[in-house]
């Protein structure tokens, strides 16, 4: 673009503004009487000085030692100089013993006075704490020594770092879940034989462990599973990956609704509709719901309990014998439900892995596009070495204040029980899943300090188009739905080095179980403020 020339005579004159000159211009002859006269000036001062500058070094000399006077000051200097950095060198070796004092206090009485009922994380955190002042200590050594110029080697030759003295130790190791140690159950369908799943109490997380517990109900049946429409239930195909769970027993035995509904032409009769509880709903069905089955081409026959008195809230341990006395049948199609709360074998179906024989880790898991997903934001944001922690606070200020003690925690004790679990597992950031408020997270974030230094928490970022670790989810149309927000929480907490779950939330028990199949339990992981609980959620005393 061309310039005008007013606009170059403005830069030429802003460039050259600080040399401007009240002179117009350089006259020689104005100049050379005052040079003459600055020179016969300059010339009588420097006269005068130089017969002054003898008479006053000769006085000096013979009234003060000058070598004597500048020495003693070097040397004093140099003296205060090592006395301030042995000070401060002690100084700070005293408040680092009077932190290890402490923390040797503390574990005097907190272990040491019921020696007779250690556990096994009780044990690990003696020996790691005890790792932790051994390194403490040795740091005390090397400040004491610095200002000798030891550097970072000590006079004895002893290494600082413990694990490279042979003390090497995992303070949150993971749990040997023991996989080849599973009791499993085959599953394998008779032909034509099929378990219509139902599935309404709760939210998502609640229905996703029903519906496991529907798929330990067909194995023991021989029946296939059919998976619920998305018009009566949640769109599962979103969250799960449902040709996953039929690759890992190897045969067809899970079917969407709408592949079963092509095999009976569109039309399809439930034979037997058994409600696993009578009380306080049979089923969990009302009037809607049935009328959502029928507008699905779907028709039944009357519902039946499959026990009188069998109570969500007070659920009785059942055993597969009972449950093939109550649901055997010859008939095609059998519907059974709820069955989220049924307590049928609990050690077998809770066991990492599942009750069901299988070549997978696990038999439910995230859809590939959330599993991909997250693993992008753990790489852009996390890291491999992170805690997860589950804050859940609307649900709990209900669920938790009915209960004595309450579960749920003010801020600052939140804070202080986390705290504790950072500087445990040794880890640099914290990811939050939650659905607390900004005061109270912000609040939560101001407290959670490690040695002087925040522990970040951080939480999914809103949409933003220049961030590339969620396309995939965008490009699927699956960026927005809460569902597929609510699983890729589920599978970054999984995928943690730690996790911290809410007390008495499906959503932490489906992260609980998910870490077992996957092998990234570790001993550390708790209930939020319930570390002290011998039956803490890693399952390992």
């Amino acid at each position: 673009m061309d310039r005008d020339s007013s606009d170059e005579d403005d830069d030429r004159r802003n460039l050259t503004y600080r040399n401007d000159t009240t002179r117009s211009s350089f006259n020689v002859e104005e100049l050379e009487p005052q040079m003459r006269r600055r020179s016969k000036l300059t010339f009588h001062k420097g006269y005068l000085f130089a017969l002054v500058l003898p008479l006053l070094i000769v006085f000096i000399y013979f009234s003060t030692d000058i070598r004597s006077l500048f020495t003693s000051d070097i040397s004093s200097f140099k003296f205060n100089t090592v006395s301030d950095q042995i000070r401060e060198s002690q100084l700070q070796a005293l408040h680092l013993l009077n932190q290890q004092q402490s923390s040797l206090l503390s574990i005097w009485n907190h272990t040491f006075i019921n020696s007779n009922n250690i556990t096994t994380v009780q044990f690990d955190d003696i020996k790691a704490t005890l790792l932790t002042q051994i390194t403490l200590n040795k740091h005390m050594q090397q400040i004491l020594l610095s200002p000798y110029k030891a550097g970072d080697t000590l006079q004895n030759g002893t290494a600082l770092d413990p694990s490279s003295a042979g003390y090497g130790f995992h303070r949150c190791r993971k749990v040997d879940q023991k996989f080849s140690e599973r009791r499993t159950i085959e599953w394998k369908p008779r032909r034509n034989k099929f378990l219509f799943a139902i599935c309404l109490s709760g939210q998502m997380s609640n229905h996703l462990i029903c519906l496991e517990k529907h798929m330990f109900f067909a194995a023991i049946l021989n029946r296939a599973l059919v998976i619920p429409s998305s018009r009566f239930d949640y769109q599962y195909n979103r969250v799960l990956d449902i040709e996953h769970i039929n690759d890992c027993i190897g045969k067809k035995v899970v079917v969407p609704f709408e592949d079963f509904m092509k095999l009976k032409k569109n039309h399809a009769h439930i034979d037997k509709f058994i409600c696993y509880f009578s009380t306080p709903q049979p089923c969990y069905m009302d009037e809607e719901h049935l009328k959502k089955l029928k507008s699905l081409g779907i028709s039944m026959g009357k519902l039946e309990a499959a026990w009188k008195n069998e109570d969500v809230k007070n659920p009785s341990r059942k055993t597969v014998k009972d449950v093939e006395e109550k649901f055997g049948s010859d008939d095609d199609v059998i519907a059974i439900g709820d069955v989220y709360f049924a307590d049928v074998e609990r050690d077998w179906v809770l066991q990492p892995g599942g009750p069901i024989a299988h070549k997978c880790k696990t038999l439910i898991e995230p859809s590939k596009l959330i599993l991909l997903t997250a693993e992008r934001f753990i790489q852009t944001f996390l890291g491999s070495n992170f805690i997860a922690l589950h804050f859940r606070r609307h649900g709990f200020l209900k669920f938790c204040n009915a209960k004595k003690p309450s579960c749920f925690y003010p801020i600052p004790q939140a804070a202080d029980c986390i705290t504790r679990i950072v500087e445990r597992a040794n880890s640099p950031v914290i990811y939050l899943s939650t659905d607390a408020a900004g005061s109270e997270t912000g609040l939560l974030q101001s407290m959670i300090m490690l040695n002087g230094k925040t522990i970040p928490l951080v939480k999914r970022p809103p949409r933003n188009s220049a961030e590339k670790w969620d396309a995939l989810l965008y490009r699927h149309g699956l960026e927005g739905d809460s569902q597929v927000e609510a699983m890729l929480d589920k599978t970054i907490c999984a995928m943690a080095s730690v996790f911290i779950g809410a007390s008495g939330s499906t959503f932490t028990e489906d992260i609980l179980q998910l870490r077992k199949d996957w092998g990234t339990a570790s001993i550390c992981d708790e209930y939020l403020c319930q570390g002290e609980n011998p039956n803490f959620i890693s399952g390992e005393e």
